[in-house]
């Protein structure tokens, strides 16, 4: 089975961060987003991915060639035409009996691949939202899918597309992916996954859903903050620091230094950061960043970022130096 990771955005709902970083290797809970969905792939025995990069998709490369053996081919999406053409773009990667897991690169996900990835048919992750109108959403009977809609003005159904996609047909798919792209088929200007995926259903191809109730979105600060407590309260950790007082949950990577501070709770303090004479809650402070004498809450402090004075509230990107002395 292989995996394919469509990674292009730009995340411009995340800047000022993403103009030095891609949005997938902003760090969540002491691990870029990215790291968290290729471990969860490996606890499936997931070792083949396809990973479909866009803008600055050389640090991405960087990222999963030093930190993973799996064996991942790049794509390079170059231009953003929809998650559909990520896919097509992806086709020469993967063969025609080959299974596919289509996941997402924005969301972290808490969730038994396998529901998915042992299911006898292709299988869409859902999850039921009270707004369905912003995703792609599904019509069942029996749990098996009717039809597919991107983004419905009026929405007959609850259940939203979670970004999680088992494909056992992949050369169906393709099939239709070829078309879309030989005539131009467009939904808001892009050409949309659901739209291959409604193909594939008329012409004979069954698909079911699968729950998941754990999915956490990045896509904004306030999301990531949120998906950062989450992962903190699953996977809290304990340490402790001379003259410091750490409050858990929270996450300091081993070469951090934290010196007469208050740390947590729901703090992440990445590698190579130093917090010194603060107190830090609901914050994630990114690698080599430093923060002194300053009270920080639902915050944001990018990689090598410097943060010098008082109780603020910040989001602040990569490289920059505040001083509210």
């Amino acid at each position: 089975m292989r995996a394919i990771i469509p990674v292009a955005g730009v995340g411009t709902r995340l800047r000022p961060h993403t103009y030095t970083l891609p949005k997938v290797l902003l760090n969540v809970a002491g691990k870029p987003i990215l790291g968290h969905i290729l471990d969860a792939l490996q606890r499936q025995n997931i070792e083949q991915a396809t990973i479909v990069v866009g803008y600055m998709g050389d640090l991405v490369e960087e990222y999963v060639r030093a930190n993973y053996s799996m064996d991942v081919e790049f794509v390079e999406q170059e231009e953003r035409l929809g998650l559909g053409h990520s896919i097509w773009i992806a086709r020469e990667t993967f063969t025609p009996d080959e299974p596919l897991l289509i996941i997402l690169g924005d969301t972290i996900f808490d969730v038994d691949l396998s529901l998915a990835t042992t299911s006898p048919c292709s299988t869409l992750g859902v999850k039921t939202v009270e707004d369905p109108r912003r995703f792609g959403v599904v019509e069942t009977v029996n749990n098996f899918i009717l039809k597919l809609v991107e983004k419905p003005e009026h929405p007959t159904s609850h259940l939203a597309l979670v970004g999680l996609y088992f494909i056992k047909n992949p050369t169906l798919l393709t099939t239709c992916l070829d078309e879309m792209m030989t005539n131009n088929i467009r939904t808001r200007g892009e050409y949309q996954l659901t739209d291959a995926l409604q193909m594939m259903i008329d012409r004979g191809e069954q698909f079911t859903t699968f729950p998941v109730e754990g999915w956490y979105d990045c896509g904004k600060p306030e999301t990531m903050l949120d998906t950062n407590r989450y992962l903190l309260d699953k996977h809290p950790m304990n340490r402790t620091f001379p003259c410091s007082v750490v409050i858990p949950p929270v996450f300091i990577a081993p070469t951090a230094k934290v010196e007469n501070s208050i740390i947590g709770p729901y703090a992440t303090v990445a590698e190579g950061a130093t917090v010194c004479d603060s107190v830090v809650r609901d914050t994630i402070i990114s690698d080599g960043a430093t923060v002194t004498s300053s009270l920080l809450e639902q915050s944001i402090i990018g990689n090598n970022a410097v943060v010098r004075g008082k109780f603020s509230r910040l989001n602040v990107g990569d490289s920059s130096e505040i001083d509210r002395s």
